[in-house]
């Protein structure tokens, strides 16, 4: 079995006119993977302008990271990934993260924003999702400073904040349209998991629960909380029940409470994500937007279900 490197550039910028991916950034980083000692192959289209599958001979990550340099050092904004080629290549289990994976914003800083707080809450959650906090311990403290507010602001967060990241339904779609299965979960709260999950066509969600009493937030969790361990939890039981194992399993998040997960399918993929997750992780996108996760298996951009 041999290795495959996946190129992919922004296709909102393609979209514009702008050449994301052209063929001397093909060369540049084949000659690259080259010189770094791994034989290249067969460059396989799978959006012109936009992503290219290259075969390639040798060690996963030593290719990645031998495109990547090239890429970096041209000062290209194009990702790159590399992973064994095979039947398996085509995931059978989709299990993201939602806040600023799916959707665009961390909804407990748009929370915070109505109860007068959130600079403050904001910067606790770009520390939490760093991993420089106790995921737990830093929810519950940012939860507590809801305690008050009239439950109908969560209505309002999700109408006036929450927006979906670009590519999620296609992703949810095309990949459910080729008999996989979809499941949110998230540190976040099950208000928003619902919608998401029903807007994006998840098959399950997974996330933690307000407590609200009289109609408004108690400031509180309903126990237990949903962090890291519980991800990883959710990851395997539906990779179990859904995928036939890990190997058939894509997970992808952008915070630390994220990594394990991300670590433990068979294709992992920090999104966007902040610089502890994206160093550990196999795959990183830093460029592209969540088709990009199509491309990685391999999916060509006619096969896309387009649903966004």
């Amino acid at each position: 079995m041999g290795t495959v490197l996946t190129l992919i550039g922004d296709p909102v910028k393609a979209g514009s006119g702008e050449t994301v991916l052209d063929q001397g950034t093909i060369d540049l980083v084949r000659r690259a993977v080259e010189a770094a000692g791994h034989a290249t192959g067969t460059v396989t289209a799978l959006h012109d302008g936009v992503a290219v599958d290259i075969a390639a001979e040798g060690e996963a990550v030593a290719v990645r990271d031998a495109a990547e340099a090239a890429l970096a050092g041209a000062g290209l904004p194009v990702d790159a990934a590399a992973q064994p080629d095979g039947p398996t290549r085509r995931r059978r289990l989709l299990v993201s993260d939602m806040d600023s994976t799916m959707i665009t914003c961390e909804c407990i800083d748009e929370l915070a924003d109505f109860a007068g707080v959130k600079a403050e809450v904001s910067a606790v959650t770009e520390r939490a999702m760093r991993g420089e906090l106790d995921f737990a311990e830093a929810l519950t403290a940012r939860v507590a400073t809801l305690a008050g507010l009239a439950d109908g602001v969560l209505a309002r967060a999700f109408g006036e904040r929450v927006r979906l990241m670009p590519g999620a339904r296609t992703l949810v779609a095309t990949m459910r349209s080729q008999g996989a299965r979809a499941v949110l979960v998230s540190g976040g709260f099950t208000y928003f998991t619902a919608r998401v999950a029903a807007l994006c066509g998840f098959d399950d969600h997974r996330a933690n629960v307000l407590e609200i009493e009289d109609g408004r937030l108690t400031g509180r969790v309903v126990p237990p909380i949903l962090g890291a361990d519980a991800k990883v939890e959710a990851l395997d039981h539906y990779a179990e029940l859904w995928a036939g194992g890990l190997g058939s399993a894509l997970a992808v998040g952008d915070g630390a409470n994220d990594l394990p997960m991300i670590v433990q399918a068979g294709l992992g993929v920090a999104y966007h994500a902040k610089p502890r997750v994206a160093a550990a992780a196999p795959v990183r996108i830093n460029h592209g937007d969540l088709t990009a996760l199509l491309y990685l298996q391999g999916y060509a951009r006619d096969e896309f279900l387009v649903a966004d």
